[in-house]
């Protein structure tokens, strides 16, 4: 670790640098439960990163939180998270990110340097569904992210959501003969996405709506489903898109 705490390289002494002593895997293992998870269902993650020291220091990261299984490269299936660490988007990791969304079914945090503009939708359209800036990539935040995209939620930075709302906004603007929004969200369904593209999660779009979690959760899964969007960050560009927020 860094001594800004940001992540690439192994941390030497793991505990000491955490702060961690005894009761710090209960600690954890209580936070991971209410975050969602259930004891004995762990969360497998892999990670793909262009350099040993890279993939050493994530791993070791993510390996300290109870709730989270570090599987070899190559063993993604459906339910598991993939770490991909890079610093640009060429066409080789653009085309690895389809790869992993589409044919394997799994769930991406994609840790990035830079996204050009044009790149952006492209990217959420393809399933991405948690970005972090690698200079913003602090342990915590990853492992928040990873948290975020087991449960199938958007995590992206504040500029990011602002760029793509920008950015659909500019292609509604570019195409004035285009029909109106389609018959696709009930009224139910534009509220829970107006507020998860405000960055809610789910107990807090709960509160904001007084609906259960069960509730949200069905009415994101019933619009992601029906209308074959990928997560809830996909759900979003689909309503910016479509004129409903």
């Amino acid at each position: 670790m860094t001594a800004t705490g940001h992540i690439g390289a192994v941390p030497q002494t793991a505990g000491r640098l955490h702060g961690r002593g005894p009761g710090a895997n209960r600690v954890a293992l209580v936070r991971a439960q209410n975050e969602g998870w259930r004891a004995g269902e762990r969360i497998p993650v892999t990670v793909h990163a262009p350099d040993p020291i890279s993939l050493a220091g994530v791993s070791s990261h993510l390996r300290q939180h109870p709730e989270i299984e570090i599987v070899p490269e190559g063993k993604d299936h459906p339910g598991t998270v993939a770490v991909l660490l890079t610093e640009t988007l060429d066409e080789a990791t653009t085309l690895r990110l389809r790869r992993l969304v589409r044919s394997e079914g799994t769930r991406v945090v994609l840790v990035a340097g830079l996204i050009r503009e044009a790149e952006l939708l492209e990217i959420i359209e393809c399933g991405v569904g948690a970005i972090l800036w690698r200079r913003e990539a602090t342990p915590q935040r990853l492992h928040q992210a990873v948290l975020a995209a087991s449960r199938n939620e958007g995590n992206l930075p504040p500029d990011l959501l602002t760029r793509l709302i920008t950015q659909v906004g500019r292609m509604q603007r570019g195409a004035p003969d285009r029909p109106g929004p389609l018959a696709g969200l009930a009224p139910r369904e534009v509220d829970v996405i107006r507020l998860v593209a405000e960055g809610l999660d789910t107990r807090e779009i709960a509160g904001k709506l007084s609906y259960s979690e069960r509730t949200v959760k069905n009415v994101l899964h019933g619009m992601t489903t029906r209308l074959q969007l990928r997560n809830r960050a996909h759900a979003v560009a689909y309503a910016l898109r479509e004129g409903y927020i």
